[in-house]
């Protein structure tokens, strides 16, 4: 059976990334990283992606700081469907993805959340769930569709909100959960692609 070919779109420092990346290099994930795009020069992801000799890009949002141009969904499109890419993983990438991108790769784009949704989409969810002093909340691995986070879910992980918890110490336990289900959710989703 062949490994399905990933494209990662992230933001930030990458550690959904690195755990996609260990399980896959492990042989516990049936996929193989072929290419990682940021919107942010300079961003964890990309140089994480680099020491594993994954090649990488830029996406230019043409100086938007949140909205994701349709030019620039347009050109992110291409570039995956030029790396053959079967599956789009967003691991922390803080923008909205719109109908370029979602016609391109139809069922084909996962992300992961800090939140058992429906509960607390959008923004910093670990905050709102210790703001709202839940006794649980967690992550959900779940395809995107045009809104915030509103797709269906793939496969969720409670965590438990401790009396002592931080928003810092909660999103640390949240992320541990985070690393193990998506690489779960990745293999559940390959084995369904031909």
């Amino acid at each position: 059976m062949r490994k399905i070919r990933l494209g990662v779109l992230g933001s930030g420092s990458g550690s959904n990334f690195q755990a996609l990346l260990d399980a896959s290099q492990s042989g516990t994930l049936d996929a193989q990283i072929v290419l990682v795009l940021s919107d942010v020069v300079g961003a964890g992801i990309l140089e994480r992606a680099r020491n594993a000799n994954i090649p990488t890009g830029l996406i230019d949002c043409r100086g938007c700081t949140s909205k994701f141009p349709l030019e620039a969904q347009q050109e992110t499109a291409g570039t995956l469907k030029k790396a053959a890419v079967d599956l789009v993983c967003l691991a922390g990438f803080m923008r909205m993805i719109k109908s370029p991108l979602l016609e391109a790769f139809p069922g084909r784009i996962i992300n992961i959340h800090p939140s058992l949704l429906p509960a607390f989409p959008g923004l910093e969810a670990w905050k709102q769930a210790l703001d709202a002093g839940v006794a649980e909340t967690g992550c959900t691995v779940h395809y995107v569709d045009a809104g915030m986070d509103s797709g269906e879910i793939i496969l969720q992980a409670a965590v438990p909100v401790l009396t002592d918890d931080t928003a810092t110490t909660l999103h640390a336990r949240i992320q541990l959960q985070e690393h193990r289900i998506y690489p779960l959710a990745v293999n559940i989703i390959a084995a369904t692609i031909p």
